[in-house]
């Protein structure tokens, strides 16, 4: 379900966040699924219980997940996945496409790029 990568610069938290959120917008984890629980994970992929309920934790607060006291974490409803990751991607993209304006990139060029069009 869940691979953690060692070699990986990403702290532990952010690679099984990452795991969960990209199961859950290609479908692999339908809406409603229950996860493992944080015990249940951390004892799979052996690691430390907390590094799971951060990650948990991430993907609640951005809308990926539901926690339901004394039964566990579930997904949340599709849309409201595709759309907080939306969202979140929107943000980086703004600051990236305004930093890049800063360094002299024209509107022309983001619009190129976006299209796919230019690769240097």
């Amino acid at each position: 379900m869940i691979n953690i990568n060692f070699r990986d610069a990403r702290p532990i938290y952010e690679q099984v966040r990452d795991g969960f959120r990209q199961l859950i917008l290609t479908g692999a984890l339908p809406a409603d699924s229950r996860l493992p629980s944080v015990r249940e994970l951390a004892g799979q992929l052996a690691i430390n219980p907390n590094t799971i309920q951060r990650a948990y934790r991430e993907l609640e607060q951005e809308g990926y997940i539901c926690s339901v006291p004394g039964r566990g974490s579930f997904v949340c409803q599709g849309d409201a996945a595709a759309l907080a990751r939306r969202a979140e991607l929107l943000e980086r993209w703004d600051a990236l496409s305004g930093e890049l304006k800063q360094l002299g990139l024209t509107e022309e060029e983001l619009c190129r790029r976006l299209k796919g069009e230019a690769h240097d």
